[in-house]
This record gives structure tokens, sequence and C-alpha cells, in this order.
């Protein structure tokens, strides 16, 4: 039975990256014949990354019945593979709160409070003392430097930077700041995109309270590029909701003024005043500070709906 090492749906550079990334260690470690996958196509900055790196993408997976299961990324039954219990979970490896995922099984699991999955599976080659390719390193190394927004994130640790700095070593980037703007460009581009794969870019379910919350994120350099589609991304939130949630939520990042104005689409937007402290008079607010969902966005929500 072939092992399927697969992030969240969804999936951004760090999902991506750290299924590559831990199937070669797998691999190379334990000859498992490990297959990295992804519940969905690659965005624009993923997709880059990969090129850049000369690194295949990974094969789409969204079943996991009958298969052996590796997740990274996450641990959140919402946001993993459909049937997940017909299969066989063996590993998890991330750098989120535990989710609600639950084995019959004994597993190997790492969580780390790190900026980047792609951190912990640094931690995992060191451990195991295996070599890092340079395209294995050079798409670990974006990934760190997405998932920590070029380490401007709360979420960031020193753990992160290291890995970051080795990790540019091996792969032959003298200026890792300068690869991060170029990313981070390509991610800001929205000419000509849907709004609706805008807003599922990077977007993630929540059971809070017993209701399902969604929440998205885009990030740009400047807001003002996303000033042309902000109607057309709030319509489509307010479709996204119509499917069965309480609320929905898309933040809007802007990563050199380092805050978020966030689209509110809500049964009652009262929890945003709950969970921010912030008065809501129309669509959306802005949270100064604000660059991570994971540590700033997720928990005052999840307070606040308990």
């Amino acid at each position: 039975m072939a092992v399927y090492v697969v992030g969240h749906k969804n999936p951004d550079t760090d999902s991506v990256a750290a299924a590559i990334a831990v199937a070669d260690l797998m691999n190379k470690s334990q000859s498992m014949g490990a297959i990295a996958a992804a519940q969905g196509p690659l965005n624009p900055e993923s997709a880059f990354v990969l090129e850049k790196f000369g690194v295949a993408a990974p094969e789409i997976v969204t079943d996991a019945t009958d298969k052996k299961i590796i997740l990274v990324d996450h641990s959140d039954l919402a946001q993993s593979l459909e049937n997940l219990s017909k299969g066989e979970l063996i590993g998890i490896y991330d750098h989120h709160k535990l989710g609600d995922v639950t084995t019959s099984n004994p597993l190997d699991i790492l969580v780390k409070a790190v900026g980047c999955s792609c951190t912990v599976v640094k931690m995992m080659y060191d451990c195991a003392k295996v070599e890092i390719s340079k395209p294995m390193a050079g798409i670990m190394l974006c990934a760190i430097l997405s998932d920590t927004v070029m380490f401007k994130s709360p979420t960031c640790t020193p753990a992160d930077k290291e890995a970051v700095e080795a990790l540019a070593k091996i792969a032959g980037v003298a200026d890792y700041m300068a690869l991060g703007v170029e990313m981070f460009k390509i991610k800001s581009a929205v000419g000509g995109t849907p709004a609706k794969d805008l807003v599922f870019r990077d977007y993630k379910d929540f059971d809070m309270g017993g209701k399902k919350v969604g929440i998205g994120q885009l990030e740009v350099v400047d807001l003002s590029i996303l000033e042309p589609v902000k109607a057309d991304l709030l319509a489509e939130c307010k479709k996204v909701k119509a499917e069965g949630r309480h609320s929905v939520f898309l933040l809007l990042t802007d990563i050199m003024k380092e805050g978020s104005e966030m689209l509110i689409v809500s049964d009652d937007p009262s929890y945003v005043t709950k969970a921010f402290g912030v008065e809501v008079k129309g669509d959306s607010v802005w949270l100064d500070g604000v660059l991570s969902r994971k540590k700033q966005v997720v928990p005052p929500f999840e307070k606040a709906f308990a």
C-alpha cells in the first residue's frame, strides 16, 4: 500500500513543500515508497517556487480510502482528505494546534510551535542525519519565508530564522529576502483571477462552538492592489457563506503596512467585536498588526464563539 504525504485543502506553499520534503525524507531514511500529494492545484506562488527549483508538482489526491496517509501542515478533519477514517493515518508533522484527527493505531507525530511546517521538516532531516538536496532546501526555504511573511509574522521563531539561514546556503540563495519579495509580488498578482479562486487561495473552514466558520487570507505587498476586486471578493464570500456557514471572514493582509483589512459576512458580526474589540460599522474592519490567521485571528475567534 503506497504512503501518501498530503497537506491541507487549498494548499499553500508550506503545505506543498512540506509534503514533497517529507516524502523525500521518508524515502531516503526508511525506503517507504512515499508519494507527495496535494488536495488541489498549486497557487501561483507555489507554482513559481517549484519551477524555480526544478521540483515536480505533487499528485492531486482528495480521498484517503485504502491508502496509508501522512498529514503535514494540519491535523483538522475539516481541512483533511475525504474518508480519512477509511485509510490508515501513520504520521502527522505540523506547526498548528493539534486538531480533531484521531487514530485507532499508534502513529509518528511531531508538532512544534514554530512558524512553518518546513521548519519542523528541516529538524526531521537533521535528526535522521539525511542530507538535504538543493531542490528540497530551496522549496523549504521559500515555504518558511512565505509562512512567516519574511519573519514579520508573530508566529516566527528563532528556529525559523536559523532554518532559513541553513537552507539558503544549501540551496545556493545568496539573498533570500530578495527571493521573498519576488514571491510576494507573485502572490500579490490578482489581475484576471476569478474572485472565487482568490477567496479560496488560502482558505480554511473551522468548527467554532458548533458553528462552521470560514477564514481566508490574501497577502499582498500593497492593499491598493485589491481595491478593484474588493466588491467581487465580498460577493464571493456571501456565496461561500450561503453554502451552510455561520460566517466567512477574508483577511486582506498588507505585508508592508503590517496589518489586515477583514471582510465580514456573518449571521452575527458582533463576534468580530468580541474577538478583536473593534466596532463593526460595515462589511469590513482594519486590524492593525494582524498578519497571522493561525496566531492572531483563529484563537480570538475561537474564544468569542465558545
